[in-house]
């Protein structure tokens, strides 16, 4: 809490605003208005879910897949309208979010599947301020290493091989300012002099000797992926053998034929978990509350878990995707998904305040400027 504490001290809003704005929940959902404008990660409004929404509400579904959280929140800063009506926001973008007043409070009472979260997904601190919800967990995971196993035969053990010289021209990362945590989280093991504890909680030596390394894995990059689709792209055409995926771009490229694999090396991996959130201005809310409650059931939880490689926050939804896969439940880690979960690094907005008691950590706005530096 006290990260959260600092954050809300350093984007100038008081919990007082925060209650103010909870204050006004919606008693019960309506009938919906005929559109919904979703902005997403890829893979996050797929058409095998999408059509039955549909056909059940009438909301015709409008998406905008985007590439990184720092695209998401600006798009979602747009506003109803030009903007979209619900976001599934990162933890790196979830806080910025709630404190830029960009979302509005869930009615949790109006989301039955809420009873059948995990418990570490009911009210975690990058969607529950206070007490008050503003997201809905929905799915989670891990970044992994992807390699084509026709170019590296050994199966890599380390990160290390991202930042290999071997494979110049061939490596491809997410052009992401939060890609530094990966890089501080392989340090923390090669380099544990450095002292890093959080990948996330970095002072300014350790980000120092994190854009280093990054700066150095620059000229072995083909190319910084936006979308998964462009690694994707990368992986088909040759011109990538081995980089930073998201297990989606695993699934995506096996099922077509590419011969590639996909783990979490010794060092551990970053990862994600995603909330659904409503827009403060929602011109559709709705067509918002129906479409968070279909997404939550455990069929399209199992779809989407199946489809994109992560596990659902719906603990109903394991029976459901042994159904659609046999064994899947299990591969996933959706039969053991507390221990599996702690041992994810979940992005966060990097924060000033070190969890420690002192302040001589780097915020995001540092973050970015440091990215800008690595891509230079």
């Amino acid at each position: 809490m006290k990260a959260f504490t600092a954050f809300l001290l350093a984007t100038g809003c008081s919990v007082v605003s925060l209650a103010a704005q909870a204050a006004d929940l919606p008693g019960a959902i309506g009938k919906g208005e005929g559109d919904l404008n979703v902005v997403a990660w890829e893979g996050y409004a797929d058409d095998v879910w999408v059509k039955p929404f549909e056909q059940s509400t009438g909301c015709k579904v409008h998406r905008k897949y985007v590439g990184s959280s720092d695209e998401m929140v600006a798009l979602t800063r747009m506003g109803g309208g030009k903007g979209f009506d619900v976001v599934s926001a990162s933890g790196d973008a979830a806080l910025r979010l709630i404190f830029g007043h960009n979302v509005q409070p869930v009615n949790m009472s109006l989301i039955p599947a809420y009873a059948d979260l995990m418990p570490e997904l009911k009210e975690p601190g990058f969607n529950t301020v206070k007490g008050v919800h503003y997201g809905v967990s929905y799915e989670w995971g891990p970044n992994v290493l992807m390699w084509n196993t026709k170019f590296l035969t050994q199966a890599p053990k380390s990160w290390a091989v991202i930042y290999d010289k071997t494979y110049a021209g061939m490596i491809t990362v997410p052009d992401n300012p939060i890609q530094i945590a990966d890089a501080a989280l392989y340090l923390s093991h090669a380099k544990p002099e450095l002292g890093i504890i959080d990948p996330y909680e970095l002072t300014q030596a350790q980000m120092d000797a994190a854009v280093a390394l990054l700066k150095e894995q620059h000229s072995l990059v083909r190319k910084y992926w936006a979308l998964a689709s462009d690694e994707i792209d990368l992986f088909k055409s040759g011109d990538a053998h081995v980089g930073a995926a998201w297990p989606y771009q695993a699934n995506t490229l096996r099922a077509a034929g590419v011969p590639v694999q996909d783990s979490v090396p010794d060092e551990g991996a970053t990862g994600w978990a995603d909330s659904w959130m409503i827009s403060a201005h929602a011109e559709h809310p709705n067509c918002a509350y129906l479409w968070i409650n279909h997404v939550l059931t455990p069929k399209v939880q199992a779809q989407q878990a199946l489809s994109f490689g992560e596990t659902p926050a719906n603990t109903k939804a394991c029976a459901e995707m042994d159904a659609q896969q046999a064994g899947s439940c299990k591969q996933y880690h959706a039969d053991a998904s507390s221990d599996y979960f702690a041992s994810i690094h979940f992005w966060k907005t990097p924060v000033k305040d070190c969890g420690n008691g002192k302040k001589e950590c780097l915020d995001y706005g540092a973050w970015q400027r440091a990215w800008q530096q690595v891509k230079q």
